[in-house]
Parts: C-alpha cells; sequence; structure tokens
C-alpha cells in the first residue's frame, strides 16, 4: 500500500485516471467508476465508431497500486464521517476526495424520443460512453440512414464515423452553424461545404420537433427519414451528488484557486468543476487540473488560474482547431478566408500576442501558431499574416524541441524525438492519448528523427 493521505475519487474517467497516474507512489488512491468498463478515452469514441480505432486501443493504462472498482456508483457523501456510500450501502473512508463525475446527457426536447412505457424509441441512441457506442456500432449494419441532432465537436465527428461507415448521414444544428460554440460563421460554413463534400448534409437554423414513424420532423416542416436518431447536443455537469452533500454547486460545481470545494477536504477536477465563471467541457483543462491537484495533494504550494482551451475536430477528411475562445476574445483580428479551397484561418491578437485562433482546412501550421500561443510571444508587424497566408509548405516545417505538441498531455517536439517509436511515445510521453489531434504531428517528428 502506497503511503500518504488516502485519496478516493468518484470517477474513473480521463481526468480521474490522469490524477491517479501523478499520485500513484505517494497516496493511497481509490478510484470509484460506475461504468462496467475500465478507463478509456471517451474523446477517441467516435474513431472506434468509424472503424479507425480498437475498442482495445482506447484504454487508459491505471497504474499499478491504484484501487480500481469498477460498478461503484456513489450515492452519498457522509462529510462528517469522511465517506462515500455506495449503492450497495457499503462505505469508503477518505482522507481527501475528489470528485471527477464528469456531464451527463440532456434529453432534448424532442416529442416521440420517449416511448409511453418510458423508454427510448429504439431508434434514439446517446452517444456519451462506451456502452452507447457499441450500441450504436451494433445497430449501424442494420440501417440506412442517420440523423445526428447536435453541430457541435461530438455531432460532426459522430456524422462523419457514421458516413465512413456508408449510412446517408445528415445533421440538425439549431445554431445558425456548425460548431457554433467554437468558430464564426465563415468557419462553420466551410465547415458545412466540406460535410457536404463528404456525403452528410447539415441543416442548420432548424430544430427536432418530434420523432414519427415516418421520420424525424423539424421545426421548418420538412421530415427527414431516418433509421437512426444520435443525440449528440445537450449536457450538463453531473452535479447532484455534490449537491445532496451541501456543497456549493452552481452550473457545475464550484471551487477555487486549490481545485476545492466549499469543504476543503472535497475537490472537483474534470467537466464536473465550476472555476469562476468557466466550465472546461475539453480534455486539456480536466488534465492541466489533475495535474496541478495532484502537486497540491503532494505538498505544493501552487495555485489554479484557469485553463486555456484547445479543442480538436477527430474525424477523417475535416481539420479542424480551435485556441482559446476566438469568438469571444477581444483583440485585433486577423483572418483569411478561402471557401473555394475549403480553408479558413482566424488569429486574435492583443498588444500582438495570441490570444485565440482558429483553423479549419488546413492544420500545417498549428504547431507554430500553439508554440506562439502558449509562449505568449510578442509578434512582428508581418508575422501574424505571414502565418495565415502561407499555403501548406512543400517542405515540413521544423519544430523546435520545446514546441508543444500535444497541447492535451503537454508534449514537446523534443520529448517526442527521444523516443525510438509511435509505441514509445506513447507510453512514455502520454502523446495522441487525449483528443489524438497530433497522432500525424507524432508520427512526423518520429520519422524526422529516423533520418538523421
Amino acid at each position: 500500500m502506497s503511503g500518504g493521505e488516502r485519496i478516493v475519487v468518484v470517477g474513473a474517467g480521463m481526468a480521474a485516471t490522469r490524477l491517479a497516474e501523478w499520485l500513484a507512489g505517494t497516496h493511497d488512491v481509490t478510484l470509484l467508476g460506475d461504468e462496467q468498463h475500465p478507463p478509456y478515452n471517451r474523446i477517441l469514441l467516435s474513431a472506434v465508431l468509424e472503424g479507425t480505432h480498437d475498442p482495445a486501443a482506447i484504454a487508459m493504462s491505471v497504474p499499478d497500486g491504484v484501487d480500481l472498482r469498477l460498478r461503484a456508483r456513489v450515492v452519498e457523501i457522509h462529510r462528517a464521517e469522511r465517506e462515500v456510500e455506495l449503492a450497495d450501502r457499503s462505505r469508503v473512508p477518505y482522507d481527501r476526495l475528489v470528485l471527477a463525475t464528469g456531464s451527463i446527457p440532456t434529453l432534448p426536447p424532442i416529442r416521440g424520443l420517449v416511448r409511453v412505457d418510458g423508454r427510448l424509441d429504439g431508434r434514439v441512441h446517446a452517444f456519451r460512453s462506451l456502452d452507447d457506442c457499441r450500441r450504436l456500432e451494433r445497430a449501424v449494419p442494420g440501417a440506412r440512414n442517420a440523423v445526428v441532432v447536435g453541430g457541435g465537436l461530438l455531432g460532426v465527428q459522430v456524422a462523419r464515423a457514421l458516413g465512413v461507415r456508408g449510412l446517408d448521414t445528415e445533421v440538425v444544428e439549431g445554431g445558425d452553424h456548425l460548431l457554433r460554440s467554437q468558430v464564426d460563421a465563415k468557419a462553420g460554413a466551410i465547415l458545412a461545404r466540406d460535410l457536404g463534400r463528404l456525403g452528410t448534409r447539415v441543416y442548420t437554423g432548424a430544430r427536432a420537433v418530434r420523432l414519427t414513424d415516418a421520420g424525424l420532423v423539424l421545426d421548418n416542416g420538412y421530415t427527414l427519414e431516418t433509421d437512426l436518431v444520435v443525440l449528440t447536443a445537450g449536457g450538463r455537469p453531473s452535479t447532484a451528488l455534490a449537491r445532496r452533500a451541501g456543497l456549493d454547486v452552481r452550473r457545475g460545481i464550484v471551487v477555487d484557486d486549490r481545485l476545492c470545494t466549499s469543504d476543503p477536504r472535497i475537490h472537483a477536477i474534470g467537466d464536473c468543476a465550476q472555476h469562476g465563471q468557466q466550465v472546461t467541457g475539453f480534455v486539456p483543462p480536466a488534465w492541466e487540473q489533475a495535474g496541478l491537484l495532484a502537486r497540491r495533494l503532494r505538498g505544493e504550494d501552487v495555485a489554479y488560474a484557469g485553463s486555456r482551451n484547445v479543442a480538436r475536430l477527430r474525424a477523417t477528411g475535416l481539420d479542424v482547431a480551435v485556441l482559446g475562445d476566438p469568438e469571444h476574445t477581444d483583440g485585433e483580428v486577423v483572418e483569411m478566408s478561402n471557401p473555394v479551397a475549403g480553408s479558413h484561418r482566424k488569429l486574435v491578437l492583443r498588444d500582438g500576442v495570441i490570444v485565440a485562433a482558429t483553423l479549419v482546412g488546413d492544420l500545417s501550421r498549428i504547431g507554430l501558431i500553439t508554440q506562439h500561443y502558449d509562449r505568449g510571444t510578442v509578434l512582428g508587424r508581418h508575422e501574424a499574416g505571414a502565418l495565415l497566408t502561407a499555403e501548406r509548405a512543400a517542405a515540413p516545417v521544423v519544430l523546435p524541441d520545446d514546441a508543444e505538441v500535444c497541447a492535451c498531455a503537454g508534449v514537446s517536439a523534443g520529448r517526442i524525438r527521444a523516443c525510438a517509436s509511435f509505441d514509445q511515445a506513447l507510453d512514455t510521453t502520454r502523446a495522441t492519448t487525449g483528443c489524438g489531434g497530433c497522432t500525424t504531428a507524432v508520427r512526423e517528428l518520429l520519422r524526422e528523427g529516423a533520418l538523421v
């Protein structure tokens, strides 16, 4: 058994597993997961659906010495006794409790999703867990067409995966463009055009209102014939357990700069946590919080000041990266769109420093742009424009060793170059195990090293 405090983590997802990796060997760590599966990378579920990843390939390793308990649903927190109660009425004591309960899907207001007996219509699928993914996989061979409700990152990834699997796929998005939380209308239109080129039709500014035997009815009067309806719109932080325990809950479980809740013995990280006004919803901030909390629990005096958001679209034939919040960040905008080529690039600068960015259709400069973004580099008068106007280079850009390649795990180009193989890079740095968007860059760096 490890020394140190007893750390009990409610949840066995990506943030919880990363925290366990950093605390293994110094603390007695218990992960309580309510799923039947060991931890896995949820971001790559669409790749499993697409067929490019085997389910075993998205498994996350749990360090030796960590007590992982599956099908262990926590129903109550007994703060006075410092114990959590499971559904089987057993109790687990803790010195420190970490809530990593993630987010839960919410049903959109579409009539007919739920049958009179209280069960979902057999055509309707959620897409949040490995069980959801496997259920949808089983339904694909018997289907001809599918409608994905929601045009966010997850919706676009699922739609592309279903298209790759041969289904006639349509996306319904209530907003005026795809990825409306991350990109502007120009970028959304280019992405919709790219999806159309790949065989997926997109309906924006339309809402699904009713599911009938004939199909999914939209508020504009159209009915989309469909064998499958996949719900990817709607989700909220999972806060019920914290609320019942009397912790401060707003949109998420409120945490301070120490990632403490209103009870100093209880912490929260990942999608369920709210720091200031921010609820994250992405892998890099969750892993950043896990790393910082691990350092605090090991005795370091570090404070959390909020996370930078890095979002990558993980879908074959579609390239999208978003740094920060380009649609709500004040600054000078440098922008270039080429709808014919299917590219849109946008930088938001403040005092010459990149504070947000959008890249659609060509990610050949993402390494350099991310490096400037992370370092707060003050760009010269013409540098921002040069970053955007350069088309895909005939020769690859050579990244310096300290350039960040994997935003999810915080891995530099130098650390990748030090590895002898892709498998070694994965095992020793955890690069590519987050959103998977850095996979091509990692392979190119390893090829570059092999040629030296």
